[in-house]
């Protein structure tokens, strides 16, 4: 299969080069450097962390929000995810929301023994409550836990690792009892009635809203470049990332 992918300039704090500023050592993934105080004096990024934050976009213009509607195992939604909507969330995370409802075309009963049945099979239905769980528990480190699972080989198994990676302070155990449980099937619910609520309804997966809309022609742009899209869309000051150029490159999957 042939995808035309985008390409971002995906430079943070670790793309470099240069041997003289040592990477910082510290239990936290760069994602997470600058989420609290405590962690960037421990990864020893302080200065650049508070330089960030005084050229951050002006919190009083509202992000762009994104929904995405998905299945775990879909190979359209992984493609999406990993592909489109992490690396520009990686880039704009200060212009824009992501919000993850795994769900997709699984139908919901009231049967205990079967509450779910999903379109890829009870593989998708265990992989869609460990990503609802995951985000449940672990909060800001939701996202880049969810893409690591969805650019493995294997969903399911990269769970527990990606987990161990992102957010190392919440125990597996914490989500592999939430999977199982009741809390699990409540946030199944909850994204069975979200994702019900739609209007229009969805008729595929991925399915996009952008500001609570879903629009046939944002979503072409999405699939297309969903970095410029979101650029495009807010209202703010446009932040130093949006005038990066794009690259066309085509790619294939076996």
């Amino acid at each position: 299969m042939k995808l035309l992918l985008a390409v971002f300039p995906l430079c943070l704090f670790v793309c470099t080069t240069d041997t003289s500023h040592p990477k910082p050592s510290c239990h936290y993934p760069p994602s997470q450097w600058c989420h609290s105080l405590q962690i960037a004096i421990e990864c020893k990024v302080q200065k650049q962390c508070m330089e960030l934050k005084a050229t951050r976009t002006n919190s009083a213009v509202p992000p762009v929000a994104v929904v995405l509607y998905y299945e775990s195992l879909c190979p359209f939604s992984r493609v999406f995810i990993t592909q489109q909507l992490f690396p520009t969330w990686t880039l704009l995370q200060d212009i824009m929301t992501v919000t993850l409802v795994p769900y997709g075309n699984t139908k919901e009963f009231s049967s205990v023994n079967s509450r779910f049945v999903c379109q890829h099979g009870e593989a998708e239905c265990h992989g869609n409550v460990i990503q609802a769980c995951v985000t449940h528990l672990t909060g800001p480190s939701a996202f880049p836990i969810i893409s690591c699972m969805e650019a493995a080989a294997d969903v399911l198994s990269a769970a527990q690792p990606c987990l161990q990676l992102y957010a190392p302070n919440v125990s597996w155990s914490s989500v592999d009892a939430c999977s199982k449980g009741n809390l699990g099937y409540e946030l199944m619910h909850n994204n069975a009635v979200m994702t019900r609520a739609l209007n229009p309804a969805h008729t595929h997966v991925p399915w996009l809203t952008i500001n609570g809309e879903y629009k046939e022609e944002n979503e072409a742009k999405a699939m297309w470049s969903l970095f410029h899209l979101v650029c495009q869309l807010y209202q703010g000051v446009k932040p130093p990332a949006c005038s990066g150029a794009q690259v066309r490159l085509e790619r294939n999957f076996s």
